[in-house]
């Protein structure tokens, strides 16, 4: 089993997002084999507290916004890891220290990653 198109959409949107709120190191894993009712996790990384804040705010509001319907919120108060579940698609957003410690991409390994379509324009030379 692979991840759906509206899944993949989402992570488009999702990624959008958080490449507009400043998230580094964006990764997105098919973990549709594994876990039954999730397609995609998307892991994103911001600097402070402040920045996971802003950018789990913006991925939330821009799926909204497309009509997807959020199942479950966790973490926004301590702004560490904020875990948004939209059922196809989960986003991790973490701070630095908590995206090395607890290392999905390792416990996720085995999953193949999903591109990622970035919608910042190309640095010229």
């Amino acid at each position: 089993m692979t991840a759906s198109e509206n899944s993949r959409q989402m992570l488009a949107i999702a990624a959008a997002a958080a490449e507009a709120t400043g998230a580094e190191d964006l990764v997105a894993l098919d973990v549709s084999e594994p876990l039954p009712l999730v397609d995609i996790f998307l892991l994103a990384t911001g600097r402070s507290e402040r920045n996971v804040a802003a950018i789990a705010d913006e991925i939330e509001e821009k799926l909204l916004e497309a009509g997807h319907k959020r199942l479950r919120r966790e973490g926004r108060n301590e702004s560490r890891w904020v875990l948004l579940d939209f059922g196809d698609l989960v986003a991790h957003v973490f701070h630095e220290q908590e995206r090395a410690f607890y290392g999905l991409e390792r416990l996720w390994k085995d999953c193949p990653v999903v591109p990622i379509e970035s919608t910042q324009p190309a640095a010229s030379d």
